[in-house]
């Protein structure tokens, strides 16, 4: 699925504008990339979480010729999905069910 791709359904499903509907999707990206850019966490009740993680410098070796060299340090975006989200992928029972126990219902 690509972003047009949700354009679309958001125009289908919700009846805003094209235009309106690239807007909302523009203006949500934004803020999620906003936010892991100040190193917080982006936490979707019943999706997951992205979260940024720092790894730190190390040695690797390059696969064609065996040499040595360091990586540097970076930031790395991670996804860990939720339990609704596993469930509903894996076809194990009702999702639903497991939201509210996710939330602690």
């Amino acid at each position: 699925m690509t972003k047009a791709d949700i354009v679309e359904q958001i125009y289908e499903r919700v009846g805003f504008s094209k235009k309106e509907s690239a807007e909302l999707v523009e203006k949500v990206f934004a803020i999620i990339k906003d936010t892991l850019q100040s190193g917080e966490k982006v936490k979707i009740s019943g999706f997951g979480n992205f979260v940024v993680r720092q790894k730190n410098a190390r040695k690797g070796r390059n696969p064609q010729t065996g040499e040595e060299i360091l990586l540097e340090a970076r930031k790395v975006l991670t996804f860990k999905p939720s339990l609704v989200l596993k469930t509903l992928l894996n076809g194990e029972g009702d999702a639903g069910a497991v939201a509210s126990e996710e939330r602690g219902a």
